[in-house]
């Protein structure tokens, strides 16, 4: 069964989120896991596309990024990626980390060991992640929620 994950930021911004879904990123593959980050759309997976080649200063993360309504074959085709950021539905070949940006559960979220869930003070974002919790938990997923304040960037 999936573990769900909730970070729970104290930031209210969108880039705080982002820089620390990169963090999340790094350690994942410092495990040799293999990632994928569903994002909310196209412009949510271009910013973290940039963010990944540069968060770190001395070094980046090897990613591949759908950034454009592509078919779900170009998604596909990407797979080999150890890191996949989309907007569109995983390929098969992720099974580690599940890395959810969108406002929904994405529907393919269970073939994945774990499922990690960023949470910034946006009211929209809480309402979503709200609803996401509820989802998880009526349905018996382990959940583990980690309380994260100050400097969750780097």
């Amino acid at each position: 069964m999936t573990q769900v994950d909730f970070y729970i930021l104290a930031a209210e911004s969108a880039a705080a989120r982002l820089a620390f879904t990169c963090r999340l990123i790094d350690k994942a593959r410092r495990l040799d896991k293999r990632v994928f980050v569903a994002t909310g759309d196209t412009r949510q997976t271009a910013a973290l596309d940039q963010l990944l080649w540069s968060f770190r200063p001395e070094s980046f993360i090897g990613h591949s990024a759908v950034d454009r309504d592509a078919a779900d074959a170009d998604v596909r085709a990407l797979a080999p990626s150890p890191v996949l950021i989309s907007h569109r539905p995983a390929g098969d070949d992720h099974h580690d980390l599940l890395i959810n940006l969108g406002d929904a559960v994405p529907g393919y979220f269970s073939r994945f060991e774990r499922l990690a869930e960023v949470v910034i003070q946006v009211p929209e974002i809480l309402q979503a992640t709200r609803n996401n919790y509820t989802f998880y938990r009526d349905r018996g997923y382990p959940i583990q929620s980690h309380h994260l304040g100050g400097n969750t960037s780097g």
